[in-house]
C-alpha cells in the first residue's frame, strides 16, 4: 500500500513549501483536488519544487471541461513531472455540472468513458502521429494541424483514475482505467461486496484482473493526544459523514448495511437546511464502519490493518499541514510503511 496525503493550501504561494515538506516527510504521492481551486495550477508548482512524489488530481471535474482542453493540460504536467502525473477524473453531480459550471449533464458513465477514450485518441496522435479521427456519441474531434500538435514526450503514458459511488462508473473503471477513486464515503464491506465485484465486472470485459487497477481513497479518522481530542474529532467526522449521506448518489453505501432509511431522512432534513440535526442521526455503529478511531500513536497502524488487501493507496481525511506537525506526519509516514511491511527509503 502507499501512504499518501491531500494538498491543502489557502494561497498558491503556500504549494511549494507544502510540496517540499510532503516529499521529504517521504509520502508516496500528493493529491490535488477541485474544490475552492483549479486542481492543475497547484501541481505545475508541485512539480517544479519535488523530484520522485507523484503527483494526481482527486479529483478534476471532466464535465467541465473538453477532452481536448484536458488533453493539453494533462500532457504538459506528464511532461514536467516526468512521469509522475495521475490524472483522476470525476463526474460531479448533476446540479454542479448545470448550476455551478453551465455545461451539459448527460448519460454521465457512457460520457465519461467516452471522455477517456477521446482524451487517449489525442495523446496518441501527438505521440505517435495517428490521424486523429475520433467520432462518438458525445465527442468528435477530427482536426490536429501541425502548428496546434505539441508533439512527443518521454512519457506518454499518463495513468488514469475516476472515481465513481455506482455500477456504471465502476465498470468503466475497470475496463479502461489505471486506477479508481473510491469516495471517502465507504466501508470495507461495501467496498467488498459492491464496489470491487463491479470494478470486476468491468475488468472482464478487457481482459484485465484486479492487478491492472490501483484502488485508492481517504479515510476519515477520528484520533488525538487526549479524550477532548478524540471527542472533538468524533463529532467532527460526524458531522462530515452526515454530510456526505444526505446526497442521494451515496445511499447504496449505506443500504449496503441497512441504513438507506436513514439517508433519506438526512436529504429530507438537508433539503430543509437543517443541517445542525444531521449529526445526530449517525450512530456510533455508523462511525465504526466509516472511519478509523484510534490515538496518534496507533492511527497508522489501524489504517494499514482496516484497508490492507483492500485498498492500494489511501491517505487520511485531514488537511496536510506541514508547518503545524510535521514530526507527527513524518512519524506517520513511518508507522504506516512498518504496519504494511514494507522498508524505509
Amino acid at each position: 500500500m502507499k501512504f499518501d496525503a491531500a494538498l491543502a493550501f489557502k494561497h498558491l504561494s503556500e504549494v511549494p513549501a507544502v510540496a517540499e515538506a510532503a516529499e521529504q516527510i517521504g509520502f508516496d504521492g500528493l493529491w490535488s483536488s477541485e474544490t475552492q481551486h483549479d486542481p492543475f495550477l497547484p501541481l505545475t508548482l508541485a512539480a517544479e519544487h519535488t523530484q520522485h512524489i507523484e503527483l494526481g488530481t482527486a479529483i478534476a471535474v471532466a464535465f467541465a471541461r473538453s477532452p481536448m482542453q484536458l488533453a493539453y493540460v494533462a500532457w504538459d504536467l506528464a511532461d514536467l513531472t516526468q512521469g509522475r502525473f495521475i490524472l483522476g477524473l470525476g463526474t460531479q453531480v448533476k446540479a454542479h455540472i448545470q448550476r455551478r459550471f453551465s455545461m451539459p449533464w448527460e448519460a454521465p458513465a457512457r460520457r465519461l468513458r467516452e471522455f477517456i477514450l477521446a482524451l487517449r485518441a489525442v495523446w496518441d496522435c501527438w505521440q505517435n502521429g495517428t490521424k486523429l479521427n475520433f467520432r462518438g456519441e458525445f465527442y468528435k474531434m477530427t482536426l490536429m494541424t501541425p502548428f496546434f500538435n505539441p508533439g512527443p514526450i518521454a512519457y506518454p503514458k499518463i495513468p488514469i483514475y475516476i472515481a465513481g459511488v455506482n455500477r456504471h462508473l465502476c465498470r468503466v473503471a475497470g475496463e479502461l482505467c489505471d486506477g479508481f477513486h473510491v469516495h471517502p464515503l465507504h466501508s470495507i464491506r461495501d467496498l467488498q461486496e459492491r464496489i470491487i465485484p463491479y470494478i470486476e465486472e468491468g475488468l472482464r470485459l478487457s481482459g484485465r484482473t484486479r492487478a491492472d487497477i490501483q484502488l485508492t481513497s481517504s479515510v476519515f479518522v477520528i484520533t488525538g493526544d487526549t479524550e477532548e481530542e478524540m471527542d472533538r474529532a468524533r463529532e467532527e467526522v460526524r458531522a462530515q459523514i452526515a454530510f456526505y449521506a444526505s446526497t442521494p448518489s451515496y445511499r447504496p453505501v449505506l443500504e449496503t448495511h441497512g441504513w438507506g432509511a436513514t439517508g433519506e431522512e438526512l436529504s429530507r432534513l438537508a433539503s430543509r437546511g437543517r443541517w445542525n440535526e444531521m449529526p445526530a442521526l449517525i450512530t456510533d455503529e455508523m462511525l465504526d464502519a466509516f472511519a478509523v478511531t484510534a490515538p496518534w500513536d496507533q492511527l497508522a497502524q489501524r489504517v494499514a490493518e482496516r484497508c490492507r488487501g483492500v485498498l492500494d493507496r489511501v491517505m487520511y481525511y485531514l488537511p496536510f499541514q506541514p508547518d503545524l506537525n510535521a514530526e507527527r506526519w513524518r512519524a506517520q509516514v513511518a508507522a504506516f510503511r512498518t504496519a504494511a511491511g514494507q522498508r524505509e527509503e
